[in-house]
């Protein structure tokens, strides 16, 4: 198998570390509008999201293949190592949606340039923007 086709059949997963495997199933799934896949044993739960998958785990430690790895969840929700971007048409109208579902926003929709984006937050302080970007033209 050539280099370049290595990952041609592959997919790539998002793993979110959650602290209630139920509530979050439930604010991806209602709020976000996410499709449940699988779901494994009461401790994790694959989501089919915006043609991602994501997958919801509960804490845990070290197994014999990551062997000094903890699987935690935010610890300070204002110190971000990732975040996630949406792209929306219009980034007003995904913020009344969103917040009527029960997604609880840092600050309404901000203009800046060419841009109008936002953020909010999961039940476990997972970052989410939506933003909204218009040509020049």
């Amino acid at each position: 198998m050539a280099d370049k086709d290595f990952f041609s059949e592959s997919a790539l997963t998002t793993i979110l570390v959650v602290s209630d495997i139920q509530r979050s199933k439930d604010f991806y799934t209602s709020v976000l509008g996410a499709n449940v896949f699988r779901e494994y044993g009461g401790d994790s739960v694959v989501l089919s999201f915006l043609n991602n998958w994501v997958l919801l785990v509960t804490p845990g430690g070290p197994t014999e293949d990551k062997p000094d790895v903890h699987f935690e969840t935010p610890q300070n929700i204002n110190s971000i190592s990732h975040s996630f971007t949406i792209r929306v048409i219009d980034c007003q109208e995904a913020y009344k949606v969103l917040k009527r579902k029960g997604a609880k926003f840092i600050t309404p929709p901000v203009s800046r340039g060419l841009e109008t984006r936002c953020f909010f937050r999961d039940p476990d302080g997972h970052l989410f923007e939506i933003s909204e970007y218009r040509s020049s033209n």
